[in-house]
């Protein structure tokens, strides 16, 4: 369990922070930018449930598991893969997460009918924010095939955010009672 007892340390004036390994680096370092990111989905997953207010339990306690799930992405692209001994075991996503994600778009699609157009963010309240969270996670899943371009990452990582993204997409349909509340696309229909 982590303990934080004190908020504020000071060691990041320099502008570095520190990884999971011990490592230091610039707060700008793409693996900063990446697990940022993921924290910012995180956030608006928040506002997403917020927005819920209890109307759907089931699409709640799927939110509930992955802001979970992100902090522990967050904890893996923290602390970079490495061949040396840390002393302890990294956190890691793993298949079984991205598995339970997969389970959770298809549960929630099954009731959705096939679309005919691209959806715009709109809708309830909380299909719009996870609209917002789609696209915040898509920025995080650039970021991280980025990084995993120069680094090496955990691939169930990267695969977690891309179902996540998909997730954010049908469950904006569900809760947008069960796509007939959807917003469509209507090709050039302001010229």
């Amino acid at each position: 369990m982590v303990v934080l007892n004190k908020i504020y340390t000071k060691t990041g004036d320099d502008g570095t922070t520190a990884l999971g390994s011990g490592e230091r680096r610039p707060k700008y370092d793409l693996r900063i930018e990446a697990y940022g990111t993921v924290d910012e989905t995180n956030s608006v997953v928040g506002l997403v449930r917020l927005a819920l207010d209890g109307a759907d339990a089931e699409v709640d306690a799927i939110l509930g598991r992955i802001q979970n799930d992100l902090f522990d992405l967050g904890a893996d692209l923290a602390t970079p893969e490495t061949d040396k001994d840390l002393g302890y075991e990294p956190l890691r996503i793993t298949d079984g997460q991205v598995t339970a994600l997969e389970n959770a778009i298809d549960l929630l699609n099954a009731d959705l009918k096939p679309l005919r157009s691209f959806v715009l963010p709109g809708g309830s309240p909380a299909a719009t924010y996870l609209h917002l969270a789609r696209t915040v996670s898509r920025r995080a899943e650039r970021l991280m095939v980025h990084l995993a371009a120069e680094e090496r990452i955990n691939p169930a990582a990267t695969r977690y955010m891309n179902r996540l993204s998909d997730f954010f997409f049908v469950a904006s349909r569900y809760l947008n009672d069960k796509g007939a509340g959807d917003v469509l696309w209507v090709p050039g229909k302001n010229r």
